[in-house]
């Protein structure tokens, strides 16, 4: 276990320099300082407003371990395809901007999330069913 986490945290380590190095490097980035002010914003959001929300969410509406990690799944789906799905439509005279189907997309992704969830949950039961004496 402890050679497979140190080359977990090499690899993390390896992938985080070669990111800031294309950030460093590349043409359409005019000011690493914007980029910067943008991460702190996103981390801000993220762990002022998000994740206390998605945290009193589980907490109130979700009585069960599936339910509650099917609520994070769902809430960073949300988080990734919500941009798409409120800009879709937008393309100011470029066809190929946003050219997909985001919110029927994103509706069948929280759709599979659910029934492997929901699959999960009942296989859950069904161990524990199976496991009590007669």
């Amino acid at each position: 276990m402890r050679t497979f986490r140190l080359l977990a945290v090499l690899g993390g380590l390896g992938l985080i320099g070669w990111g800031l190095y294309g950030l460093l490097h590349d043409h359409y980035v005019q000011d690493p300082l914007d980029v910067l002010t943008w991460a702190v914003g996103a981390l801000v959001l993220h762990d002022g407003l998000w994740v206390p929300l998605v945290c009193l969410a589980g907490a109130r509406f979700a009585r069960g371990p599936v339910l509650r990690a099917w609520l994070i799944v769902a809430s960073a789906l949300t988080a990734v395809a919500l941009p798409a799905v409120l800009r879709a439509g937008t393309d100011h005279g470029n066809p190929t901007l946003l050219p997909l189907p985001y919110l029927r997309n994103f509706l069948v992704l929280l759709g599979v999330s659910a029934a492997v969830g929901a699959l999960w949950a009942l296989a859950l039961r069904w161990r524990r069913r199976r496991g009590r004496p007669d």
